[in-house]
Parts: structure tokens; sequence; C-alpha cells
């Protein structure tokens, strides 16, 4: 075995294994102590995290966070990766913020020379954009550890009633228009509960003792399981022209309830928690004449008392 693939499978072993000796290592690779050491040594250098631990238990061990191995990519899949990447920037929160800068850096770093003179010149010929909020998501890696690895978060929530104490066992994250959400079970209504995360005003792993509950069959990608079961639903539909489609597109609310004909015109089909209708009122009267609302009534009788408030206030 060439010394450069030793290398490379050394760096995979000691991923896998976390905890091992030199002459473990020496054993499974058919290569002396002092070679093994040596090609410790390199990785060392390469930047894998290890260190030593002396003692009749002793070895060594690899820190928490995990070297990959070298991987090849065509210059079409390193452009890609890299804008995948910079579309991230206009959050100014993400649950990865700072590991996602340092993995651009270095990704940019080490591309060939023309690689990079072609990404500096399309940065500013292709851009992602989504609405500037001032709001602040300082939480979200402690919500999306706690939907991860199935644990109760003790949070301070910010709603219309004030600031409250709540236990909640998060589902998942997920940004729409600017903002961060978080769908979790909450321990005080019994039920699944939507929460933004700028209203969260502290996050902390639960050391109450409160048990979590098996939340592995609910994710961001069966949404309708996600509707608190206690809620009262009715039938939603809104025809849409071609224009409404698109801006319905854009809502992640909608995704299971949008229906597009051949024409590019569509409509809104679906069960309506009744406790959203303030809010898709308001969503609607913003389409104008691209959407028309057909039921529920409840929905119909909330858009036309806010009209007339606006035509009152406006003479």
């Amino acid at each position: 075995m060439s010394k450069s693939k030793r290398l490379m499978d050394l760096m995979m072993t000691v991923n896998r294994k976390k905890k091992f000796t030199v002459k473990e290592l020496a054993t499974e690779f058919n290569v002396s102590t002092r070679t093994i050491l040596r090609d410790l040594q390199e990785l060392s250098e390469l930047g894998v995290p290890l260190y030593s631990e002396v003692g009749p238990h002793g070895g060594y061990q690899v820190l928490n966070e995990r070297i990959l191995p070298p991987i090849a990519f065509t210059e079409e899949e390193a452009v890609a990766i890299f804008f995948a990447c910079h579309a991230l920037r206009h959050y100014a929160y993400l649950p990865f913020e700072t590991e996602s800068s340092s993995a651009l850096s270095k990704f940019y770093f080490y591309m060939s020379g023309d690689v990079r003179d072609r990404i500096d010149e399309m940065k500013n010929r292709i851009d992602f954009v989504i609405p500037s909020r001032q709001a602040k998501f300082p939480y979200l890696s402690i919500l999306l550890d706690g939907a991860i690895r199935q644990k109760v978060i003790r949070i301070e929530y910010e709603s219309r009633e004030g600031v409250s104490a709540r236990l909640i066992q998060p589902v998942g994250i997920y940004a729409s228009s600017g903002l961060w959400y978080c769908p979790a079970y909450c321990f005080l209504r019994e039920d699944i509960r939507l929460f933004r995360c700028d209203r969260i005003r502290s996050a902390a792993e639960d050391s109450s003792g409160t048990q979590p509950l098996d939340l592995r069959h609910l994710h961001l990608g069966n949404r309708e399981a996600l509707l608190p079961s206690e809620q009262e639903f009715a039938s939603l539909y809104v025809e849409l022209t071609e224009e409404g489609v698109h801006q319905c597109e854009a809502e992640y609310w909608s995704a299971t309830k949008l229906h597009r004909r051949e024409d590019g015109t569509g409509w809104l089909e679906g069960s309506l928690p009744k406790g959203d209708i303030p809010f898709l009122a308001q969503f609607f009267i913003g389409l104008g004449a691209d959407a028309t609302v057909q039921h529920p009534p409840e929905l119909i009788d909330n858009i036309k008392r806010r009209l007339a408030e606006m035509m009152e206030r406006y003479g």
C-alpha cells in the first residue's frame, strides 16, 4: 500500500474509531508502530484534531470536530457548492453561522486560480435575495440540536399575552421570508405549536427531568402531521391568477394546498386551521385581484371587515 493511500485510509479509520492505540492501528495496517506514529504526526499537521492520553488505558483520541477525507469535485460542482453556501450570507443568523463562513473560506482558498477568477466574476451576477429583517435569532443551534437529539428545551417565549416559560421539544427549524420558525411539541399546551424564533427570549436544555417524547415520526417533510390536533378546521378554496400562483409558491404553508393549471393559473384547496384566518385574510388582501377566496365564509367576512376598516381610514 502506498503512503498516500495509507494516510487516506488512516484518516477515515481514526474518524470512525474516535479512540484507538498505536498498536491497534499498526496491526490493522500491517506496519510498524514507528510508521503509524509518523503517519499520525502527518495527519495532525494536516489538521486532524488528535490528542494523546498517557497511562495504562491511554491512547489517541479524535476531538468532536471530525475532519472529512479529501473529496474530488469537478469545476462545475465546486462552483455550485460555493454559491450554495454563498447564498446564505443574507441570513444574519444561522444554526451553523461560524462553520458555514469557515467552510466557504476554506473552499475558496483551495480552489485553483482560474476557478477563483470565475467565481469572482459571478459574485455580482447572481444573488439570492431575502427580505431584510431586524429580528434576532440567537438560539437556532440549540433548537436544531434539540430536534435532532430529541431533547426537551426550556424557553422564554414572548406572545401577545406577554413572556411565559415553556417546555418544548423541537421538530425542526425553517426559514421563510427572512424569518425563522420552529414547530415543536409544547408541554404546556400538550400539542404541536409553531414558534417564531425571534420571539424566543432564552433557550437552554431542560434540567427538570421532563421526559422527551418519541417524535422521530414528525419532521418538516410531513407538514400536515404538524398541525395541532385540537384546533378547529375549515375548508379552504381560493382561485388564483398566474401571478397569484407565483406569490403563493413563495409561501411555506401553501405547498400542500397549491394546484396549477396548464395555463399558469391555479387554486388553493385544503384544510385551514381557523386560528390562521386573521393571517390569511391579511395575506389575500395583499394579493388583491390575483386571489379570489370562495370559502370558508369566516375568511371572506374577515377580509370584508378589514377592507371596510381601510376604506373608513382613507375616507
